[in-house]
């Protein structure tokens, strides 16, 4: 069974710096029908202009990926952190017992990101960040695994069963079969895909649930979380 979230559906605010789109209940967007999905707590899709962005803030017990789509993410936390998120790079911030951050456009172009909540496998971790790189020859046409339980094949390493995998399409498809009573979430980061012929254009997201197998096609860029 497959849900589609439509982009248009998505909860909406504009104010001004930050045009931001919440796939699920948000600060002040609330939605009961999509609270998330599984671990899955969070996606919002931010730009960011130029000079612009979020202080310091705090976080805890949840697992944070930030996937840059164009421009650069200034980055810095109570960690000593200090670093710039561009395009194929993936950042994950463990927030654990606690650590406060700064997120900033760190270029002269509006800075195109997604934001990503996990809930963690249990509370009180250690806070602790990584990043890092993945070519894009390892993303067309094919899954690239970008984070994982385990870490494995250099993904980032994140504390909850869940593999993130990115994909970008140029007139491909790339097929995913999932473990017994495992379950999917698809969102489209740019252009058009079809899951399983569904058709899906950016800012879309899809529920997976009793598939064994998906097949994404066409020309875009979609991550695949594969969940417990």
């Amino acid at each position: 069974m497959i849900r589609v979230r439509r982009a248009e559906e998505r909860g909406h605010f504009d104010h001004g710096w930050l045009d931001t789109y919440h796939t699920f209940s948000f600060a002040d967007y609330h939605d009961p029908d999509f609270m998330g999905f599984r671990s899955l707590r969070v996606i919002n899709e931010d730009r960011v202009e130029a000079g612009r962005g979020f202080g310091t803030h705090g976080h805890r017990d949840m697992e944070i990926i930030s996937y840059v789509l164009e421009g650069e993410l200034g980055h810095g936390d109570s960690m000593g952190t200090g670093s710039a998120i561009r395009p194929g790079e993936v950042q994950r911030m463990s927030a654990g017992t606690g650590v406060m951050h700064s997120e900033k456009n760190a270029s002269a172009m509006p800075v195109h990101f997604l934001q990503i909540w996990i809930l963690p496998e249990r509370h009180g971790i250690t806070p602790s960040y990584e990043q890092k790189a993945f070519p894009a020859s390892e993303r067309e046409n094919r899954l690239r695994l970008v984070a994982s339980h385990d870490g494995r094949d250099g993904s980032l390493t994140i504390h909850q069963d869940v593999d993130l995998y990115t994909t970008t399409l140029r007139d491909g498809s790339v097929t995913f079969d999932f473990r017994p009573n495992r379950y999917g979430w698809l969102q489209v980061a740019r252009g058009a895909v079809t899951l399983n012929g569904e058709e899906l254009r950016a800012g879309d997201g899809a529920a997976i649930e009793k598939e064994s197998q998906v097949t994404i096609a066409g020309d875009g860029e979609a991550l695949l979380f594969d969940l417990n």
